[in-house]
């Protein structure tokens, strides 16, 4: 890795915003195959903070393994993902929900838009987002401003958010390192660390156990069956484009669909 690779890797950091509450995060978290601190974010929302991964090694841009994890989640579950991420050189988003393909939108370091402007207006469609007045506040974040970098973008689109009712805590704020910020979220009150894969969900995540392969239920079968489905093309585009990221998405939704199928087998009377 050469030193501006190093120095990008460093300064990268990002944050999954979940539209669940904490318990309903914890239960489909383990996917990511990363434990990581889990605080909620507001009313209805909760916030994972990612200290490592692929991009530290300069494996993979955070761009795409923070797409690959936000696609993966929300597969795996009946909520939005919004990721937000960072480097030295750009920062953006990345919102995904259910089957659709991810949305996303780009800026430069220096606060250059460099998305396309139907992606603000699906954002906020797919969120639920006041059609008039959040669509407005996120067009001027798609427009030009030389008094907005990257990290006030990402605040700007935050802002918009909060109006959905996101509430980041203190301390999680665009632009750290990814190592600062969960530093910061350690020491916050009401933080808690996702599980490893393959660990049984508690009492409390047991409220998503119509959906979730590896807890059982009506819909268990069919959400294994979809995911598989999913995660075979994904894990193929994957390869072609040579990303660490979707690959390893594509192959966590396989195996966890595969694991769902498995265990309604074993299950069954």
């Amino acid at each position: 890795m050469s030193t501006e690779e190093s120095a990008s890797a460093s300064a990268a950091g990002a944050l999954l915003l979940c539209r669940a509450e904490p318990d309903s995060v914890a239960a489909v978290a383990p996917l990511l195959g990363e434990r990581m601190p889990l605080l909620r974010a507001g009313e209805t929302w909760s916030v994972l903070v990612p200290e490592r991964g692929p991009w530290r090694r300069g494996d993979e841009p955070v761009e795409r393994v923070l797409t690959g994890w936000a696609a993966a989640l929300a597969v795996g579950a009946p909520w939005p993902v919004l990721a937000l991420w960072w480097d030295a050189d750009r920062a953006g988003c990345a919102l995904a929900s259910g089957f659709r393909r991810p949305v996303g939108y780009v800026w430069l370091a220096d606060g250059t838009p460099v998305g396309e402007d139907e992606a603000m207006r699906t954002f906020a469609d797919r969120l639920g987002l006041d059609p008039v007045l959040d669509v407005q506040s996120l067009d001027r974040l798609a427009r030009p401003d030389p008094e907005a970098d990257a990290r006030t973008r990402v605040r700007g689109l935050l802002a918009v958010l909060t109006r959905a009712g996101v509430a980041l805590p203190a301390g999680l704020d665009p632009g750290e390192p990814a190592d600062r910020l969960g530093a910061a979220a350690r020491g916050l009150p009401g933080v808690r660390r996702t599980g490893a894969p393959g660990r049984r969900p508690t009492a409390g995540e047991s409220r998503l156990a119509p959906w979730m392969p590896w807890v059982g239920g009506p819909g268990a079968r069919a959400l294994a069956l979809a995911q598989m489905a999913a995660g075979l093309p994904l894990t193929a585009w994957g390869l072609r484009r040579r990303s660490g990221g979707w690959t390893t998405a594509g192959v966590l939704l396989v195996a966890h669909g595969a694991l769902g199928v498995a265990y309604g087998l074993t299950r069954r009377p």
